[in-house]
């Protein structure tokens, strides 16, 4: 074989163990998602479907409770903070426009909007929710030394105890629905704790 077929050849299997290894990173950057949170557009769609009852039920409530002259508190809804309301783990700050869209009609309707969270602090959530469009009436945070299913639980009783009648609780963990304290829970995905 002449040198300049040897060289050809080696320029050939150096380019295609390139293509290779190219393919390779390709292959596990797409497997990525799988391990971790899914996608953004996978999440948004999962969140879009989880949420869709949430307006026809608190429409329903609303209709109901006018109906039936019901002077049981001013009805209200709860959402949880992060991977919830806002966009935490893929847009830090910024509106889960599905959510948000359930916020703004809850208010326009009247009812409360308040958040209950597992942060220990409510300034910079305050503002946070505010920046990304949230009409805010309350927020309540887990104390120190709380745990996370302890302190939403905690803060969803002292609500009611405050005269709210909390009609739907949003949430994205299990801990956001421990202990009760409202009447139609709607769970958003968090792929079995991949989501926090």
């Amino acid at each position: 074989m002449s040198a300049a077929k040897t060289v050809k050849y080696r320029r050939l299997a150096v380019l295609a163990a390139l293509a290779a290894a190219s393919l390779s990173t390709a292959a596990t950057a797409q497997a990525a998602p799988e391990q971790g949170a899914p996608s953004y557009q996978t999440w948004q769609s999962d969140v879009r479907k989880a949420i869709a009852p949430a307006i026809p039920w608190l429409s329903k409530r609303i209709g109901a409770g006018a109906e039936q002259g019901e002077d049981a508190g001013k009805p209200a809804i709860v959402l949880d903070i992060d991977n919830t309301s806002l966009e935490t783990y893929y847009h830090p700050g910024q509106a889960n426009k599905p959510v948000l869209s359930v916020a703004q009609w809850a208010h326009r309707h009247g009812m409360a909007v308040l958040f209950v969270t597992a942060r220990t602090s409510s300034s910079s959530a305050r503002q946070q929710l505010t920046d990304a469009g949230y009409p805010v009436d309350a927020i309540c945070t887990r104390d120190h030394g709380e745990s996370k299913d302890e302190g939403k639980e905690r803060c969803r009783e002292e609500l009611t105890e405050d005269g709210y009648t909390i009609t739907a609780n949003i949430g994205n963990r299990a801990t956001d629905f421990a202990g009760g304290y409202y009447e139609k829970g709607f769970k958003l995905p968090d792929y079995n704790g991949r989501l926090s």
